[in-house]
């Protein structure tokens, strides 16, 4: 059984190898200490994962610390390795390792700024971002030069609601240090703004930044693919994504972008083995989701059940290791039709703690599905705010719009929707095309 865990939809490896964007890109785990780290720590760090054995890097730390109790370096290195180790393998139990090790360090040098800067990243990691973004001050304090520092900062403000600071964040950041991590940060702060031609050229930047890297490279690809997909280049899509996957077949992030595109082609077929291929490297919930709802539109309800079943078995094992996950959960229950009253508080708790564009989002289209649709109606328009072209945020304006009788308004919101990706969603594209005409 695919028990693997994992919580970043899309991780980086840089030149210090610790630089991840996910939840602040892609409503994942956000990005954080790119830039962060001294040389000696990086070389520390590349010196086993540039192998791909972080395992053998992790061992070896250990027996430093056998011999050296307090070698803070080794503490530090160690405790991002236990991070880097979650995105290889999925075990969320390295978290409350990479946790203690850190704070064991701090509790040696308590203005660590590696340490600091790596607790930070872990509250991102698991969703906690008023944490983060305490953390992330602490670290600016100890330095406020260091351009990582700014994006763990900006990363929490991004999932906080608090843009205007998140965006000055990453200027900061850029400005201190372009770099794959600054430009892919100002990609999607453009990107939320519905600025998508900004957007491709920073993240063209970031492609550019990233040669000779091959996994950044092959991130950079992907984002710039879901850009293309979102906004109906699906063609352009699939050029990057070979590009991605040429540059490293076995890479779960690409494999699952591929499979997206693929299904927005019109190829189930050839999606459902992109999916099966990304989540037997690492289930994701969002992963084993699209797998689930391909095997669902091709005419297999019992393999559909299985994978949404393994959902709740992921779902369960990330709390259990300290991941806060109540809004995906809450999202793929509403699409689901799965216990609404219950997704309905889930995402009431989520959106408390994440009060984004994503959670009012989520929270609205929560609502709708529990039948409260002018109440719904406040967060869908909140979740617009800033811009954003989305075609499944147009989707939710539209179906909370049918909801209260107003089918003319309806029917736009979904043509909106359809014309941005005609295939955004393989269960609620159907939909949008059957109301778009009133």
């Amino acid at each position: 059984m695919r028990l693997r865990l994992s919580v970043g939809a899309a991780a980086l490896i840089a030149a210090a190898l610790v630089a991840l964007f996910g939840g602040a890109l892609r409503h994942d785990a956000p990005a954080a200490v790119a830039g962060a780290l001294p040389t000696a720590v990086a070389a520390e760090l590349q010196k086993g994962f540039a192998a791909g054995d972080t395992q053998a890097e992790i061992a070896g730390l250990q027996a430093q610390l056998r011999a050296s109790p307090r070698n803070v370096k080794a503490l530090d290195t160690l405790g991002l390795a236990y991070q880097q180790r979650v995105r290889e393998t999925g075990d969320a139990s390295y978290y409350g390792k990479a946790d203690g090790i850190l704070h064991e360090a701090l509790a040696i040098a308590p203005r660590d700024l590696i340490a600091t800067a790596g607790l930070g990243q872990l509250a991102l990691s698991r969703h906690r971002f008023r944490e983060a973004l305490v953390l992330g001050q602490r670290a600016l304090r100890i330095s406020p030069t260091t351009a990582g520092v700014y994006g763990v900062i900006g990363d929490a403000q991004l999932e906080l609601g608090r843009y205007t600071e998140a965006f000055a964040a990453f200027d900061r950041m850029a400005s201190l240090k372009p770099s794959v991590a600054s430009y892919a940060r100002v990609s999607y702060a453009r990107e939320l703004l519905g600025r998508t031609a900004a957007a491709e050229r920073a993240m063209r930047l970031a492609a550019s930044a990233a040669v000779g890297e091959k996994e950044a490279a092959s991130w950079t690809h992907v984002q710039l693919a879901l850009l293309y997909l979102g906004h109906a280049k699906p063609g352009l899509g699939l050029r990057e994504l070979k590009e991605a996957l040429d540059l490293d077949p076995t890479y779960y992030v690409a494999l699952d972008g591929m499979a997206q595109v693929q299904a927005a082609l019109g190829h189930p077929l050839a999606a459902i083995g992109y999916a099966g291929r990304a989540v037997d490297l690492v289930p994701l919930p969002a992963q084993v989701a699209l797998l689930g709802d391909l095997y669902r539109a091709t005419g297999r309800p019992g393999r559909a059940r299985s994978e949404y079943g393994l959902i709740g078995v992921i779902e369960r094992l990330l709390a259990a290791n300290g991941v806060r996950n109540d809004l995906d959960i809450a999202l793929f229950d509403a699409d689901h039709g799965v216990a609404l009253p219950h997704a309905l508080a889930l995402a009431r708790k989520g959106h408390a703690s994440r009060p984004s564009v994503f959670g009012d989002d989520v929270l609205g289209w929560t609502l709708a599905r529990n039948g409260r649709c002018a109440e719904a109606l406040r967060y869908s328009q909140r979740s617009l705010r800033l811009g954003t072209q989305d075609a499944l945020k147009f989707f939710h304006r539209g179906w909370i719009a049918a909801c209260l009788g107003n089918h003319t308004e309806a029917a736009g919101w979904y043509r909106r929707a359809l014309a941005l990706n005609p295939r955004f969603s393989i269960l609620w594209a159907p939909v949008a095309r059957k109301g778009a005409t009133p």
